[in-house]
């Protein structure tokens, strides 16, 4: 989850893109960088964190073997094209590995980004992040999945290169990513998930 009021660093509204770098080095959180803002990244409820675990999970042994690898929320993901760095709930990145040439420990070209919606950053993740996400050259698909009913969004780049959305809202569905050719059933995602 994150906490989308910026916060004051060193006393300076804005900061550069070094700085946000050699703050974050220094802080016990995590924060988004945008523009000169930085934001403070709050912590993710039992569901939300139930669902990446499934979601992480069958990542991990799907793609075994594989020339893609899955990330948590603990990489940094830089956007050169916009300057947003952001922690995504998962990152997949295919083929190669690409490091920020600002930062070692920040990763840049996604091939895929999973964002698991919580009630405070579900706006934020299907409209404002969704269209900085959209600036990534590599990325071929956006996942949000609701953490507070079953729904999951997959926005997929089609050959006319515009985003096409397929939604799944029932038990029985399947979140397919196509670029991975990975199918996960809407049970194993939500599995031990219980809405209130």
């Amino acid at each position: 989850m994150e906490v989308r009021e910026p916060i004051a660093v060193y006393n300076k509204p804005l900061l550069t893109e070094e700085e946000y770098l050699e703050f974050e080095k220094k802080s016990l959180e995590k924060h988004e960088y945008f523009q000169g803002e930085v934001f403070a990244m709050a912590g993710a409820g039992t569901d939300h964190n139930i669902i990446f675990s499934n979601v992480f999970g069958e990542l991990c042994i799907r793609l075994k073997g594989k020339p893609c690898r899955p990330f948590g929320s603990n990489m940094r993901v830089y956007i050169p094209e916009n300057t947003l760095y952001a922690y995504p709930d998962i990152s997949i990145f295919c083929n190669s590995i690409n490091h920020s040439a600002k930062d070692e420990d920040t990763l840049i070209s996604p091939s895929v980004i999973i964002e698991i919606l919580s009630p405070s950053t579900k706006n934020y993740d299907m409209g404002g992040k969704f269209m900085l996400y959209r600036d990534i050259p590599t990325l071929k698909e956006y996942v949000m999945i609701d953490s507070a009913s079953f729904r999951v969004q997959v926005f997929a780049v089609n050959q006319q290169n515009h985003w096409e959305l397929t939604e799944c809202k029932s038990i029985q569905d399947s979140l397919f990513i196509p670029s991975l050719e990975i199918k996960l059933p809407l049970k194993e995602v939500y599995e031990e998930v219980e809405f209130t």
